[in-house]
């Protein structure tokens, strides 16, 4: 699992400061790789702004977080059996996710910088919700033709009671071209073929005598054919099933058996052409909702360290990547560095901190937040 820990601290004399003040304090013991989180001169708004601001982003983060995983965990199940190579498709940028997160540039052509920011949140919101809602349809059509294509490979290999018989006959199996006389096919359990033999001919007058031939087998019934006239078949049908005889329902059609078969082909020529251009579909849009994720947190952070730190506008964004071992330890230096920016909240509870809106469990005298990039086996926070 690739967890990173996006944190913020004011800037000293420079943000450089900072960052150097972070690296000397975990390359001690070497707790984590840290990586700078530039962000640009983001136009700040009022203070209410940015309370209100605050609320909203977080749902906004775990929408487009939503968004992103359903694209990534679809992903995973068009490929069926190729889920390996999820992790390779899915890039942000042309890049793979861990190197666009640890190299984070604002993209000031989708974002511009001076823009308010609730208008940029919006931009956000509204692009992942046509995200979602396309999603939705496209995998819903892809499903359905899949759904499609399952039930008539079931009709081709399940049990003859419901099996699609056009593949089991030929055309010498039937009477055809009579206006009285008619063939049908009659599904007979393996330990009833005897019987079945000797009574057929009795369930009704107009059955032609000896006509009944066994055509193909499964592991629990045979199918056999009878010939009789057409004015009785209902009749036979009842007689046939009191004795536990399924009479199916069939008419042979070469028209409608190479119709049946052709159906198949062009369903399954669909499926080829939907999986091309869905798998295309779901990389393009992967790739826009990270990039929206990442610049929400972005956002978040630039929000929450005006509210936490004040103006002007003074602190360097930071990525650490931990040590999986050492997440405990790290944390309490962290703690420890940043101690003295704990002033804000001794007064009164978390909750009541402007704009804050992680709980009491997870607040630390920085402004921390969580990013899970595992797109398939992970949920993040």
């Amino acid at each position: 699992m690739s967890e990173f820990w996006l944190i913020s601290a004011p800037g000293e004399q420079t943000c450089q400061q900072t960052f150097d003040k972070l690296n000397q304090a975990t390359s001690r013991e070497q707790l984590s790789t840290n990586f700078k989180f530039n962000l640009p001169d983001l136009k700040v708004g009022t203070l209410d702004q940015l309370v209100s601001l605050s609320d909203e982003l977080q749902k906004v983060d775990q929408f487009t977080e939503q968004v992103t995983r359903k694209l990534a965990n679809y992903y995973g199940d068009v490929l069926e059996d190729q889920k390996d190579k999820v992790a390779e498709n899915l890039l942000a940028n042309g890049v793979d996710l861990m190197t666009y997160v640890t190299h984070f540039s604002w993209d000031m052509a989708k974002y511009p910088k001076h823009q308010p920011l609730p208008a940029l949140t919006a931009m956000i919101n509204k692009q992942m919700g046509i995200v979602d809602a396309e999603l939705k349809t496209r995998s819903s059509a892809y499903n359905a033709l899949k759904s499609n294509i399952q039930s008539y490979e079931r009709k081709q290999t399940g049990s003859l009671l419901v099996r699609n018989l056009g593949d089991l006959v030929k055309k010498e199996h039937f009477i055809l071209g009579s206006e009285y006389l008619v063939t049908i096919l009659v599904v007979v359990p393996k330990a009833n073929y005897k019987e079945w033999l000797a009574t057929y001919g009795k369930f009704t007058d107009m059955v032609v005598p000896d006509t009944s031939q066994l055509i193909h087998e499964d592991g629990e019934h045979g199918l056999f054919t009878v010939t009789l006239f057409r004015k009785v078949v209902d009749d036979f049908k009842n007689k046939a099933r009191l004795q536990k005889f399924i009479v199916r329902d069939f008419e042979y059609n070469e028209e409608s058996i190479k119709s049946g078969k052709d159906e198949k082909s062009r369903m399954e020529t669909e499926k080829k052409r939907q999986l091309v251009l869905l798998s295309r579909w779901i990389r393009n849009n992967f790739g826009e909702a990270f990039v929206a994720w990442i610049h929400i947190k972005a956002l978040r952070l630039f929000v929450e360290s005006v509210l936490r730190y004040g103006l002007p506008v003074n602190f360097q964004g930071m990525l650490l990547l931990p040590q999986k071992r050492s997440m405990r330890r790290l944390r309490e230096l962290l703690n420890r560095t940043y101690s003295h920016l704990d002033n804000s909240a001794a007064s009164g509870p978390v909750e009541d901190i402007p704009g804050f809106n992680m709980g009491p469990s997870e607040y630390y005298p920085y402004v921390y937040f969580k990013i899970v990039i595992d797109f398939i086996e992970s949920k993040g926070h």
